[in-house]
């Protein structure tokens, strides 16, 4: 599955439950209701560069597959964990949250759990 591209956050759900979740400070939780992030991806074979930009700042993770790496999450913090590769989708799974980004179709899904809560994010490409 090819990521490579450019994608813009057309809607999400649970948003707010999600960022509480994961104890995310206020404004980030403010924010994330206004804001419609651009991802960029970059893939070079199980090479990934992941930028995430936003009026407020712009977020980049670079990883390879199976190989632990350090990730700034979307509430500013940074933890490390390894992406895997299942069924054609990217999964990073860390002690914090879950995230499952897959392609279906012409949207990108992103899925976040943690704990009960769980995020929705549905992304087009541009």
């Amino acid at each position: 599955m090819d990521f490579s591209g450019s994608w813009k956050l057309c809607e999400q759900e649970n948003a707010e439950a999600f960022l509480r979740a994961i104890s995310a400070p206020e404004i980030y939780i403010k924010m994330m209701k206004e804001v419609k992030p651009l991802t960029t991806i970059q893939q070079n074979g199980d090479e990934f560069s992941i930028c995430v930009k936003t009026p407020l700042r712009s977020n980049t993770n670079t990883f390879t597959i199976g190989t632990e790496a350090e990730f700034n999450t979307m509430d500013g913090n940074k933890i490390k964990a390894t992406a895997r590769l299942v069924d054609g989708k990217i999964v990073i799974e860390s002690d914090k949250f879950t995230h499952v980004r897959e392609i279906q179709g012409e949207e990108m899904i992103e899925t976040l759990t943690a704990g009960s809560a769980t995020l929705i994010r549905r992304s087009r490409r541009v």
